[in-house]
């Protein structure tokens, strides 16, 4: 299975590494055309705002939003769950608007939100090693959102439908737990007929006229 890992910025090369030891087909996305055919997109951590106006740039925003309408998995970590959030505070900022979630950026303190935590999930009955970097707060999740593991009764990783967000960054341990539950989400959208290529068209064509340059 092909996964897109978003890369314009961010250490992406780092969900690469872990999605190659499981046996996917990683693809390097820069551009809307980049997501034709892929089992799923991963939004790394980063510079969520730099994220943000690169998306637009390069006309990725629309064309991931189109994916993942059309049932398509997508994965955001750290940075990348502020992108998915509906709602983004302190400072407020664009999104892609795909969750129901309300994330409050650096809502620790830039050194506090730092470090390596052991937290139990509804992923298996082991703790999982979390590494937060100057990690987001998810605020409030609505309803329709599973909270699959908290932090001093805050959500750290969640999923609504084939979408997950984390708060931090499972890319940096040796425990794939997390990344092995995304390719199940993506083989699951694969299985549904999802298509990327179909609903991004129009994206694409938009691309074509001044965006679509790779970075």
């Amino acid at each position: 299975m092909k996964i897109g890992i978003l890369a314009l910025q961010g250490d992406f090369e780092a969900h690469a590494r872990v999605l190659e030891k499981l046996g996917a087909e990683v693809v390097y996305v820069r551009t809307p055309e980049a997501l034709h055919g892929i089992g799923g997109l991963i939004l790394p951590g980063g510079e969520s705002t730099t994220h943000m106006n690169l998306l637009e740039e390069t006309g990725l925003d629309e064309a991931i939003r189109e994916m993942a309408a059309g049932g398509g998995a997508v994965f955001g970590t750290c940075a990348g769950a502020i992108l998915l959030a509906r709602e983004v505070k302190q400072p407020a900022q664009k999104s892609l608007g795909l969750m129901d979630i309300t994330v409050v950026r650096n809502a620790y303190g830039r050194q506090l939100s730092s470090g390596v935590l052991n937290l139990e999930t509804k992923l298996r009955e082991q703790p999982l090693e979390m590494v937060f970097i100057r990690a987001p707060i998810i605020e409030k999740a609505a309803k329709g959102v599973e909270v699959l593991a908290e932090r001093e009764g805050k959500p750290v990783l969640v999923q609504q439908g084939r979408i997950m967000a984390a708060t931090f960054h499972p890319e940096l341990t040796d425990d794939a737990a997390i990344h092995r539950k995304f390719l199940e989400l993506a083989a699951s959208a694969h299985g549904a007929g999802a298509s990327n290529g179909k609903r991004g068209a129009s994206t694409i064509a938009k691309s074509k006229k001044g965006y679509g340059k790779s970075r």
